[in-house]
């Protein structure tokens, strides 16, 4: 698979990771031998990348993920987890010793020393302007607690504010073929600092796989169930934040374009790696076959212009004026 780089972390990883909150939590339920089957399908299929959460089922999958690698000694894995969803999102939660505290439950649940990346999950804005908070971060590099440090956002202002912090090494934001805000600013700012980008939500929590319709019923605990207008945390981590009906609208204009030899959702993963200063995208899978296929997405050649001429056309005309001015 091919290798990307993350600058400030001197770290190399595969363009195709894996989102594991499905692993732990709110995507209905997948069974302890399931998230391994999921983890050994990805890594076999040349996935290095992996992004959980201490908060994805209060640990569950970091757990799962800390077996994983004890049962994959040299497994050459870059782990990803975030913190700071634990406890009320007021900036003042934001403090040295919740760090130190979060960063060592971590630490446990996944059977490692070190790290590899902490990021704040998606904080209050005000977060991103104190320094207090990134002194705090660089202390925690310093302690050997983790390696690196980034953040997950919710907006593009966030994400601007943050890759201008000279010790942040990603951002991770949503960017899909029904979210291209992005592109405009953040991306091409990132580029320049150096700063790793982790694509997420790419799949607008499974919309563009083209497996959905009008018909489709999710778990009680699935969050496509529950958070559908923002009910639980914020609107755009479900289905991007797009009302679903007009989603379906966008997918079904796009599909034709998938042709022989890719899936949809191989075919819109293609669109984020073809997008330049993402590092690495980051789909979950709540199966060991959609793990590999998610993966095989890197093998596939870059979209052609048409192709990537009708994916912006779609966004323009039926997703723009729902989402563009929101984050």
């Amino acid at each position: 698979m091919e290798q990307r780089s993350f600058d400030r972390l001197g770290r190399h990883v595969g363009i195709i990771g894996l989102g594991a909150w499905q692993l732990g939590a709110d995507w209905g339920d997948v069974s302890e031998s399931a998230a391994l089957d999921i983890l050994g399908a990805a890594v076999d299929s040349g996935v290095t990348f992996l992004d959980t959460a201490d908060v994805y089922g209060d640990g569950r999958s970091e757990q799962l993920i800390g077996r994983f690698l004890r049962e994959r000694p040299g497994h050459g894995l870059t782990v990803a987890t975030k913190m700071g969803r634990r406890v009320p999102q007021t900036p003042e939660a934001y403090t040295l010793d919740n760090f130190r505290a979060w960063t060592d439950r971590s630490r446990a649940n996944l059977g490692v020393d070190t790290l590899d990346l902490v990021q704040l999950h998606c904080p209050p804005s005000a977060v991103f302007a104190d320094d207090r908070v990134f002194d705090a971060l660089d202390t925690l590099v310093s302690e050997e607690r983790v390696a690196g440090y980034g953040v997950s956002v919710e907006t593009c202002d966030q994400a601007l504010t943050a890759i201008a912090r000279p010790g942040v090494a990603s951002v991770q934001i949503i960017l899909n073929a029904v979210r291209h805000k992005p592109l405009e600013r953040v991306l091409p700012e990132a580029a320049k600092a150096g700063v790793g980008i982790i694509a997420r939500v790419p799949l607008a929590s499974g919309l563009l796989s083209g497996r959905y319709d009008e018909h489709t019923t999710f778990a009680p605990d699935d969050h496509r169930n529950f958070n559908r207008h923002g009910e639980s945390f914020d609107v755009g981590e479900t289905f991007s934040g797009v009302d679903y009906d007009q989603g379906l609208s966008a997918v079904r204009r796009l599909a034709p374009l998938v042709g022989e030899g890719r899936t949809m959702a191989q075919f819109a993963l293609r669109w984020i790696l073809d997008q330049p200063g993402v590092t690495v995208v980051i789909p979950g899978a709540r199966t060991a076959e959609q793990a590999r296929r998610n993966a095989a997405a890197a093998d596939l050649p870059p979209l052609t212009e048409v192709e990537v001429a009708s994916v912006r056309a779609t966004y323009d005309e039926l997703i723009r004026p729902q989402v563009h001015d929101r984050w």
